[in-house]
């Protein structure tokens, strides 16, 4: 049961072994014949859930139809209100990370997807510029701005599909002139950068008012990610507000924090075009804000914090088309206030760690709402959910293999742990034929070389073994004994999110893991030298 397979590739393993012979060279081995593996097809074996959604969109006069772009898997799209989702990027856009996506108001078959996802964690992916369809995504084509990173927000004039702008925040890791506000009036052949505020100094959101695009409104935050932590957040960000399309802007802060200011959602409302929300990370002063003059005045009207745990991650905001007083927000959780901001009711959601909106300006009640494990489509205003158990979309850390026959892989998936999945099922893969590992969402699970029944897992600094004969799983400290809450300075050992693992070809109960320094240990975990 547990004896090695023997595949073709091990050709490919031995070219790779040194040898002792130095005096003369090793005789070249063939090359492996690219015909023993044409019968290869991918093939979808689970787990059999959704994965990290970052941005949606719906069609106001097709209101079954809607999408969602994947933290890493592209751009999606249902056609029956959420029941199946097809792929309509695979193939065609190079790019996975999604940023944005912007539906024409006058013509549903364009199109624009903005690549990489405004919420930057310490893996996350860089996009690629913006792509374009005009056939409903049967085709794409990139549409400029290769350069500038994540994508926050993509807005489409109401009556012209060939003028746009996009919210750029820049490369995160290092400081670029290729961030800021954006506008093409040509469908994406030539871009002008009408907001430009510093080489740090990206856009967030960008939005249109309702009913007259001559008035834009933007979001500037300072933003740059470290291995080791995230600067969010200057004195030269904040509100920016347009009267010529967005040609020129004018920064506006009365009402809002004087202070250090950070990242910020904004959504305006057809049923009252000059009001304005923003939820803002600050301090002091974040929470959300309200503007009933178009952008001129601000005011405080919510300061409740669960609004904006990791802003960094979540600051996620959506407004009601149909009734000006209708506001949502989301973090971890995601509320609804029916009182222009002043209270929040907590929703309940399929899934946890909320990112994105859109409500239909048709109907109030019609929705579509991203998290971590999914999108799920409402058409009752939040009181039930479609399903996200059928979107093979789950964001993946690594994979490892054993050597049974047939074997089994282990993978980390984005906030929904580790899992253990056999290759091979009877009668077709079902969730029973997935089991959870030890460790975390981040990894890496590794089962052990010789006793595939012991699985090794990690957890941002932590280590853990799993006997799948006892169904016990024991963790260990490598670094401090926590995962949060420990102050910078009091980190002595600094794992990144998802740590490496490694365990040695020479000795299988050798195991390596990685923080800023590297970590050795001999006895399955118990103990570690650094």
């Amino acid at each position: 049961m547990y004896e090695r397979a023997s595949v073709t590739l091990a050709a490919l393993v031995l070219m790779c072994v040194p040898t002792s012979v130095s005096a003369q060279s090793a005789p070249m081995m063939s090359e492996v014949n690219p015909s023993f593996f044409e019968g290869m097809r991918y093939r979808q074996v689970g787990p059999l859930q959704g994965g990290r959604v970052t941005t949606v969109t719906g069609v106001p006069s097709q209101p079954r139809t809607f999408y969602m772009g994947v933290a890493s898997g592209g751009l999606w799209r249902t056609t029956d209100g959420g029941e199946n989702w097809e792929p309509i990027t695979e193939g065609k856009v190079p790019v996975g990370s999604s940023g944005s996506i912007a539906v024409a108001d006058s013509d549903p078959d364009v199109i624009y997807y903005g690549t990489g996802s405004d919420g930057v964690r310490s893996n996350v992916s860089t996009g690629r510029g913006v792509y374009k369809t005009v056939d409903g995504g049967e085709t794409w084509s990139f549409a400029g701005l290769y350069d500038v990173g994540q994508i926050g927000a993509v807005r489409i004039h109401p009556t012209d599909p060939k003028t746009v702008w996009v919210a750029a925040n820049g490369d995160i890791f290092k400081p670029t002139s290729e961030r800021g506000i954006y506008k093409t009036t040509d469908g994406g052949e030539t871009w002008r950068n009408t907001l430009f505020v510093s080489d740090s100094t990206g856009a967030m959101d960008v939005e249109i008012q309702p009913g007259n695009p001559s008035v834009v409104y933007a979001w500037m935050n300072r933003i740059e990610r470290k291995p080791w932590t995230i600067i969010s957040g200057s004195r030269e960000g904040g509100f920016y507000r347009s009267t010529d399309g967005g040609e020129s802007f004018d920064h506006i802060m009365n009402g809002l924090p004087n202070e250090l200011i950070g990242k910020a959602n904004m959504g305006g409302t057809a049923a009252n075009p000059d009001r304005i929300y923003a939820l803002v990370e600050a301090k002091p002063g974040g929470g959300l804000y309200r503007s009933d003059d178009a952008g001129q005045s601000w005011m405080l009207v919510n300061d409740d914090g669960a609004m904006i745990q990791r802003p960094f991650y979540y600051t996620t905001l959506g407004t009601d088309p149909t009734d000006a007083d209708v506001v949502y927000t989301g973090a971890e959780g995601f509320w609804r206030s029916t009182d222009a901001g002043r209270s929040l009711t907590r929703m309940s959601t399929p899934h946890g760690d909320n990112h994105d909106i859109w409500v239909s300006p048709n109907d109030g009640n019609t929705m579509i709402q991203a998290n971590d494990g999914g999108a799920n489509v409402s058409y009752d205003g939040g009181q039930t959910w479609s399903t996200q158990y059928n979107q093979p979309t789950s964001e993946i850390y690594g994979i490892h293999t054993d050597d049974r026959f047939p074997y089994r892989l282990y993978a980390a998936q984005q906030d929904d742990g580790t899992h253990i999945i056999s290759s091979v099922a009877d009668g077709g893969q079902r969730n029973v034929d997935w089991w959870s590992g030890p460790g975390c969402e981040t990894g890496p699970v590794v089962p052990h070389p010789i006793y595939p029944n012991v699985v090794y897992g990690s957890c941002k600094g932590q280590f853990a073994v799993q006997d799948r004969d006892t169904g016990q799983s024991k963790p260990y400290w490598v670094g401090a004994q926590s995962l949060y809450g420990n102050a910078g300075r009091d980190l002595i050992l600094r794992f990144q999110r998802v740590s490496p693992m490694e365990l040695s070809p020479h000795d299988p109960n050798l195991i390596y893991y990685g923080s800023q320094h590297v970590h050795r240990s001999s006895d399955m975990g118990v103990t570690w030298e650094t």
